[in-house]
């Protein structure tokens, strides 16, 4: 029954071997098996999407922690410094990786929101008028306590808010809580939820992670069930609280009742909006693709369509935001078969550069010539032919599990709001969608390249 940071203490304190061990662990709501719970690793960074904590609840497992001393041999010692070298070069004058340093991903609240692309309250809208209060300037100017940056990482892109807050029963002693904040929590907690309030949000954010919840899908699901409450399809009875646009408190309560479930409702919602609409009505506005509740972006098309078909239906498979954004700088809309092989081109080189762990921020320093080169030193000899064929092989093979598992390319659904509410491209239309899907259906059955 211990929080995420209870039980990463607890490790810590009791078990050798610092700064050579990971621990991974999970909160009350994987526990509880709530179906978007997470694994958090490293105290600030996570297995957050499809579910894993509640993988790990149901195998009664709390935390696994992994320490060694082992290292791998290299071909050659000193070439290998010089591609070292070179990719810490390459980052640390990246300006895309300077980016992160000093604001993180948060850095893209105000651009998307300029764009109209910045989903609120439920996706009503891609604009959020309270969107100075929850920027990534407001936070670095006056929350950012430090930065973190993985094993060997010049950028430190990991920022800490440090929210320091007065004990009520006690003259000027303060708690300080330092909590992880990046794009997606705040648009989650923030926007999506119509909360402009600072420091309210990053009270909110602190509740799911010492729950270990999924950010996203955390804040998707409260947001439908604002609405739901909204439009009358569920009421306070099985709501138990008023849930309101931009009542962080209100919602810290909610997510405590997914957690602990003291009703059907919050046992359905516990469960996803995909679940919880199909019981309790509100189809069209259940922003979930593929059950994966939306990520922060309804930048076109692209974005909805490449988490429709993503073989992990997450932002991180294919970038289709990014790929709406070349589009917009264009001027020209791509026919929907040119979209989806972009999207499929980007996501099969992602299987390479997340086979590697290779971080997706830095894919702009890890092309394809720069990746033999480490591989070499590692004894890989590989072409530049084979780069794309083994990125389609596991592409596939992770799609042959999704099918042997009950996946369907005809039974996805598309949520009626985001062909509603006006994207930069417009509005988007379901026929294009569909076709897109049913190219990449074609292309997916092809024998392999």
């Amino acid at each position: 029954m211990r929080s995420n940071f209870t039980v990463g203490r607890i490790i810590r304190e009791n078990e050798p071997g610092a700064g050579l061990r990971t621990i991974m662990r999970i909160g009350r709501a994987g526990e509880r098996l709530v179906s978007y719970a997470c694994v958090t690793t490293e105290t600030y960074r996570h297995f957050g999407r499809l579910g894993l904590g509640a993988v790990f609840g149901s195998k009664k497992l709390k935390a696994v922690m992994v320490s060694g001393k082992s290292s791998l041999p290299v071909r050659d010692k000193s070439q290998y410094r010089e591609v070292y070298d070179e990719i810490y070069r390459a980052a640390v004058k990246s300006e895309v990786m300077k980016k992160y340093h000093d604001l993180g991903t948060a850095e893209n609240i105000l651009p998307l929101n300029e764009l109209g692309a910045l989903p609120t309250k439920n996706l009503r809208t891609a604009k959020f008028d309270g969107v100075s209060g929850i920027s990534g300037e407001k936070f670095a100017e006056q929350y950012l306590g430090r930065r973190l940056a993985c094993s060997h990482c010049p950028v430190g892109c990991i920022h800490i808010a440090a929210l320091r807050e007065p004990y009520e029963d006690e003259v000027y002693f303060y708690k300080t809580s330092m909590i992880s904040y990046d794009y997606e929590p705040i648009y989650a907690l923030g926007p999506m939820l119509g909360n402009s309030d600072t420091e309210g949000m990053l009270r909110l954010m602190d509740m799911v992670e010492a729950y270990g919840l999924d950010a996203m899908s955390t804040g998707v699901a409260l947001a439908w069930a604002t609405e739901a409450m909204e439009k009358g399809i569920i009421s306070e009875k099985e709501a138990i609280i008023r849930l309101n646009w931009g009542d962080y408190r209100a919602y810290k309560e909610g997510v405590r009742m997914i957690v602990e479930q003291p009703n059907e409702f919050y046992r359905a919602l516990a469960h996803g909006v995909e679940y919880a609409s199909s019981v309790y009505g509100g189809e069209d506005y259940a922003l979930a693709f593929g059950k994966n509740e939306m990520p922060g972006y309804h930048t076109g098309a692209g974005a909805h369509i490449g988490i429709l078909i993503g073989a992990r239906h997450s932002h991180l498979d294919n970038a289709g935001y990014s790929i709406d954004q070349k589009a917009l700088a264009r001027n020209k809309n791509p026919l929907p078969e040119e979209l989806v092989e972009a999207l499929l081109a980007e996501e099969r080189w992602r299987q390479i550069l997340s086979s590697l762990a290779v971080c997706f921020f830095a894919r702009g320093i890890y092309l394809p010539e720069t990746v033999l080169k480490a591989l070499r030193q590692a004894g890989f000899d590989l072409s530049i032919e084979d780069l794309p064929r083994i990125g389609e092989e596991i592409h596939r093979e992770k799609y042959r599990f999704k099918i042997r598992e009950g996946f369907s390319l005809e039974s996805l659904r598309i949520p009626g709001r985001i062909l509603e509410t006006l994207s930069p491209a417009g509005r988007l239309d379901e026929r294009y969608i569909r076709e897109a899907i049913g190219h990449f259906r074609r292309l997916m059955t092809e024998p392999e390249s």
